[in-house]
């Protein structure tokens, strides 16, 4: 298949859009079908597609207002003759938004099958950031999916709330985990004795630092004694967190097998987001044996199994994640019971196992399109 992969994000962009896109585009290539990528510019002085899998064709961008590691693509051209000059047999937008719609519309125009992949909880951004608006996110999420051929959920939170909001032929489909860069024996004893010299349990947490992501809850953690909080990330809210979670260790953005060791090496991973439609950050964790702390809403809601890999809380409470990381701070036994558990639950979501299933969807709208073309 010749597959034209429209992304909002892609590397050298560190988040879970571009990283799928990445992933999905790596197996394409892997089961030796035809990828290209089209997704936003970088900054200046980026080259960053000499490591990509396949060809990627770069829309002007500019950065988003307030956030400047977020671009966003300019009206261009360049998708629609990306998409003809490729010779599509089928378009994959990956959490459209602005580029994605143009995506859209121009396989739309071409006459080309769609499939669009749902990544990010728009209605939850806008109740976070401007207080309302949740509505008009809805029917934005609901035009650009209706047009899809076929609507790919990463979590049955996302598929429940896409079809109670009218979106049309949904499906499941999650995202896979990298099972042998994220593993257990990358913990380093060297790496805790630099974060926790007095030897401090370590809890962490990895992610932007945005107002949606909400880490400011793990001040009551910060609080507990004996226990070293660390951050891993970076993004607008760093100066405000700095000063939330005294004696947290804020470790900057960090990727690849160095991030891999800061996974093995925690002792908890606590995630405080609950706009996640997935949360791939837990699965990175389970895969390094840690145990999880997570808010009981959206993608961990699959991921999570409460009591035997983790804990889920209700969100936005902070004296819940306390609470949490105080009983898994408590009990060892329970921390090294939760983390084996967590291993051997995601050790068969590979990114090729999930690959597949995608090829699969691809196939199944690209077979509906001939029936009806018949």
């Amino acid at each position: 298949m010749r597959v034209v992969i429209v992304t909002e994000s892609f590397p050298p962009d560190v988040n879970g859009v571009a990283h799928c896109a990445l992933q999905t585009a790596r197996h394409l290539v892997d089961r030796g079908h035809a990828p290209l990528v089209v997704a936003p510019a970088t900054a200046a002085g980026h080259g960053p597609d000499a490591l990509a899998p396949c060809p990627v064709v770069r829309v002007p961008s500019l950065p988003l207002p307030g956030y400047p590691q977020v671009r966003v693509a300019l009206p261009s051209r360049r998708v629609a003759t990306a998409i003809t000059e490729h010779r599509a047999d089928i378009v994959h937008l990956a959490s459209p938004f602005i580029l994605g719609v143009r995506g859209m519309a121009a396989a739309a125009r071409l006459g080309v099958p769609a499939v669009a992949v749902y990544q990010t909880d728009l209605a939850g951004y806008a109740r976070t950031y401007v207080g309302a608006g949740e509505a008009t996110a809805w029917r934005r999420i609901r035009s650009v999916h209706a047009a899809a051929d076929r609507t790919l959920a990463p979590s049955s939170a996302a598929l429940h709330d896409l079809e109670a909001h009218g979106v049309p032929r949904v499906r499941l489909w999650p995202r896979g985990v990298d099972t042998v860069r994220f593993r257990p024996e990358h913990r380093g004893e060297a790496l805790r004795r630099e974060l926790a010299p007095n030897g401090e349990l370590i809890v962490g947490y990895v992610g932007r630092l945005a107002p949606e992501k909400q880490v400011e809850l793990l001040a009551g953690a910060c609080g507990l004694e004996g226990v070293r909080v660390v951050i891993v990330g970076d993004g607008p809210s760093e100066t405000s967190l700095r000063e939330a979670l005294p004696g947290a260790v804020f470790l900057g953005r960090r990727t690849g097998d160095e991030l891999a060791r800061i996974f093995a090496s925690l002792d908890v991973f606590a995630h405080t987001g609950p706009f996640e439609t997935f949360c791939q950050t837990v699965q990175e964790a389970m895969a390094s044996g840690v145990p999880v702390v997570a808010p009981a809403a959206g993608g961990p809601l699959d991921l999570v199994a409460h009591g035997r890999t983790g804990l889920l809380v209700p969100p936005r409470d902070e004296a819940a994640v306390r609470d949490a990381v105080g009983a898994l701070a408590a009990d060892p036994a329970l921390r090294a019971a939760y983390g084996a558990a967590g291993r051997a639950t995601v050790e068969g979501r590979t990114w090729a196992a999930v690959g597949d299933q995608l090829i699969d969807h691809y196939a199944d709208v690209l077979t509906a399109r001939t029936v009806v073309a018949a």
